[in-house]
């Protein structure tokens, strides 16, 4: 999740951590929630990701070369007369260095990602403005040092236009979607597209394999509250599919990468299998109920479960990278992990970025880079990393088979009563929040005005 690009904000477009690097060569890395920006609405938000098709049903994607098994069966007859739509749901990422500032701002300004007292929620604009501001100029650097921006939705778009394709394979002709969470093209452009198109029936399609509050429930969450306020839309059938790192064709196509990788090294049987995954505070495990952690454990096994089967019995580990702020985050920390495993004996480490199905920030710097470094410091020897599954053609084919099947499963979503209710619990609140907001910012202005070395510390915990 790109929102590392919160905490680790950095992309580069020169892949080369999938090979083994040696230490001589290195001296001593089912909702949906409204926002109140104007946004401008594209036209053409449909994918057309750049790539070839010929009449074999091979697709040629920038990110890798993938074929369709062309024996696949027949659609249900019921769905031949519905116009099917497909919306891939993802974070988005800023694509020039000018774009860092605003995406962040974009980020932390969500809820779910800083969780405020209800009390204080009238606080999260102006703090997701100071953040951002605090936090542009590091997060600048990173995107420098991937090339200056994120490759995120042009792998996207690919993905998208994968999935179209694999979808006809099968027999399934369907509209491909990109909606971005906190960059474009973002999510109402997407939805303005599915209305233009007059899509009978929708798939959405989280491109995040465990749900978490902080990724999918966000996405899924802008999205739910835009058909709820359309007429059109609040009737409009849908399926959600929320998580699917469970499925076969995903863990399949995993274990495949890991093999794969195991085998640049010269002792494959001796390298520990390091799974990264994205980290997410403490508190909305055990406050909020959060369950990407069970359903990052899980997928960690079956995935080990698979390579067992397989006859590899490599030793691994889980651990969770990308935190920020001086909350607690889900344990163990990975840059902690690393040098342990280097301090061990760890002399060969495979690392494998669990929750990211494309490269960006936090595979491309925060991995390749940062942990990289930080690993052949602490002594370990031989460095892989597996690369995000991108347009794999077992992925790909195992995402068509979850939306035709989730198709028979869509709804409506009907709009909630309870708005009128909130929105009067709200103006009751509107003079104790004026008092609040008046004392706070006034508050604020007044201490780093007169004490700026405050500024600075508040900085050292972004």
């Amino acid at each position: 999740m790109e929102a590392a690009a919160s905490s680790k904000v950095i992309h580069h477009t020169n892949h080369l951590s999938a090979s083994r690097v040696p230490i001589s060569s290195h001296k001593p890395s089912l909702s949906f929630i409204s926002t109140k920006k104007s946004r401008h609405i594209s036209q053409n938000v449909a994918i057309k990701a750049s790539s070839k098709s010929d009449n074999v049903g091979k697709t040629f994607c920038t990110t890798g070369v993938w074929t369709f098994d062309q024996t696949v069966s027949d659609t249900p007859s019921q769905l031949t007369h519905e116009k099917v739509g497909v919306v891939l749901l993802n974070l988005g990422g800023p694509e020039t260095l000018h774009d860092v500032q605003p995406f962040l701002f974009n980020l932390f300004a969500d809820p779910d990602i800083i969780r405020l007292p209800r009390l204080f929620q009238f606080l999260q604009r102006p703090l997701a403005q100071l953040i951002s501001v605090l936090r542009a100029p590091k997060s600048k650097e990173g995107y420098a040092a991937i090339g200056g921006g994120s490759p995120l939705r042009r792998i996207t778009n690919e993905q998208a236009q994968a999935l179209k394709t694999a979808l006809e394979s099968k027999k399934l002709q369907a509209n491909v979607y990109v909606a971005m969470r906190y960059w474009y093209p973002f999510t109402e452009e997407a939805v303005h597209q599915i209305k233009k198109d007059g899509i009978t029936k929708l798939v959405v399609l989280p491109l995040y394999p465990q749900y978490s509050i902080s990724t999918s429930g966000s996405s899924i969450s802008l999205l739910q509250s835009i058909f709820r306020e359309d007429s059109y839309l609040s009737r409009l059938p849908v399926s959600i599919i929320k998580s699917w790192y469970q499925r076969q064709g995903y863990i399949n196509s995993m274990a495949n990468l890991i093999e794969k990788e195991l085998q640049s090294f010269s002792k494959p049987e001796e390298v520990m299998i390091f799974f990264s995954a994205h980290g997410v505070p403490v508190t909305y495990v055990e406050d909020a109920g959060d369950p990407y952690r069970d359903q990052m454990e899980e997928c960690i096994s079956l995935i080990m479960q698979e390579l067992k089967a397989r006859g590899i019995g490599n030793n691994h580990t889980l651990a969770y990278q990308s935190r920020v702020g001086p909350v607690q985050w889900l344990k163990p920390y990975t840059d902690k992990v690393l040098v342990e495993l280097g301090q061990k004996g760890v002399k060969n480490l495979l690392a494998v970025p669990v929750s990211f199905v494309s490269e960006h920030i936090e595979t491309l710097e925060e991995i390749d880079m940062e942990y990289r470094e930080l690993a052949l410091e602490s002594g370990i020897e031989n460095w892989g990393r597996v690369p995000a599954l991108g347009c794999t053609s077992s992925f790909i084919s195992d995402l068509a088979d979850a939306v035709i099947e989730a198709l028979p499963l869509a709804t409506a979503i009907s709009p909630e009563n309870s708005t009128k209710k909130s929105m009067s619990q709200e103006s009751d609140t509107d003079i104790v929040r004026y008092v609040l907001k008046l004392f706070f910012g006034s508050f604020v202005a007044f201490t780093f005005l007169f004490f700026p070395k405050l500024i600075s510390t508040f900085k050292n915990y972004l």
